[in-house]
């Protein structure tokens, strides 16, 4: 019998690309205040009221594309590929759920499967390598709103990053040499970007005020409550083991919302830029992401390369999310079973 048990928490998908599942799965996802982080009524206004009833119809169509039908979402698909390995690896020890932090299956539904079998401990483990508040910090906050209402709380364990995870790592890497490195003219890591504002908001006294491009600090040192220094430290121990020069490759951020400045360059500009040098082949590494999803197989694979395209570039290429890689799901039981 178990008496262990893993919560992998991945951050959600719809149920299905229907505009009536997207609408509800965008309207909680965004009502979260540390991912729109301004007070209730304003967010509520904006979300309930602009953002979703403009984006849901959009995005549905979006996701239809990406969909399987016997599959589903790809996010999906490979979390729980994710889980069944990570069970595999683990044995009979142990006991691992999978959750959303938004929709299906939920924190709470996962959270109360554990809770029935009179685990010793728990280990969350959230599928973000590096930490920042409206991702890794809001399962924390919603892990532990749900837990403080139980009688009996075993041990828990939360992992706050991984960004420099030397199996993790490794997988990228190997994903990366698939392609011939080469052979393209440039090298893009982009990570999901976030509000400028939120990156200063990791000093408690509300003073620190961060540059929409981050302090050169955080890009040279690891910094542990910074998401910039996380993206930044996963970037060089890519970058030094395929021993790519500096001038081969560029830090970037995708996925804007809004008009408040968001971390610095945006994907789009770097692209502008590149095919006014010139580029023609580029080859995308997307590590904030350990499974194919919309931003990867949407927003790199088909927005960014149309976009580039127009430009004059000729070739858009994504190296694959980590998925179901052995490297990847060892990876995972290390930050399992490490104390």
């Amino acid at each position: 019998m178990a008496k262990k048990g893993v919560l992998l928490v991945q951050l959600g998908t719809p149920d299905s690309p229907s505009t009536s599942d997207v609408h509800k799965y965008l309207t909680e996802f965004l009502m979260d205040p540390r991912v729109l982080d301004i007070p209730y009524l304003g967010r509520s206004l904006l979300v309930k009221g602009v953002i979703v009833p403009k984006r849901a119809a959009a995005s549905a169509e979006t996701y239809s594309t990406i969909w399987d039908d016997i599959n589903g979402s790809p996010l999906m698909y490979y979390s729980k590929l994710q889980q069944h390995l990570l069970q595999h690896e683990l044995g009979e020890e142990y006991h691992v759920e999978l959750a959303m932090r938004y929709q299906n299956p939920s924190l709470e539904s996962a959270l109360n499967n554990l809770q029935n079998m009179y685990l010793d401990s728990i280990r969350v483990i959230p599928l973000f390598p590096q930490y920042a508040s409206a991702t890794t910090g809001s399962v924390m906050e919603e892990v532990m709103r749900i837990i403080s209402q139980w009688q009996y709380i075993p041990s828990i364990s939360i992992v706050g990053s991984y960004c420099d995870n030397e199996d993790m790592i490794t997988a990228i890497v190997e994903n990366g040499r698939k392609h011939d490195i080469d052979y393209y003219d440039h090298i893009l890591f982009s990570y999901h970007g976030l509000p400028v504002r939120q990156l200063g908001k990791i000093d408690p006294s509300g003073k620190l005020k961060c540059p929409d491009l981050g302090c050169d600090s955080c890009k040279k040192e690891k910094n542990s409550y910074c998401y910039l220094s996380q993206c930044y430290a996963t970037t060089r121990a890519i970058v030094s083991r395929l021993e790519l020069s500096p001038d081969k490759y560029t830090v970037c951020f995708q996925s804007r919302l809004g008009k408040t400045p968001w971390i610095q360059p945006y994907t789009s500009d770097v692209l502008h830029d590149l095919a006014q040098q010139g580029k023609k082949k580029l080859l995308v590494f997307s590590p904030a992401f350990v499974a194919d999803c919309i931003e990867t197989l949407d927003e790199i694979l088909v927005e960014y390369a149309y976009e580039f395209k127009a430009m004059g570039g000729e070739e858009v290429a994504m190296v694959e999310s980590l998925n179901s890689h052995p490297q990847w799901i060892k990876a995972l039981k290390e930050l399992a079973t490490s104390n």
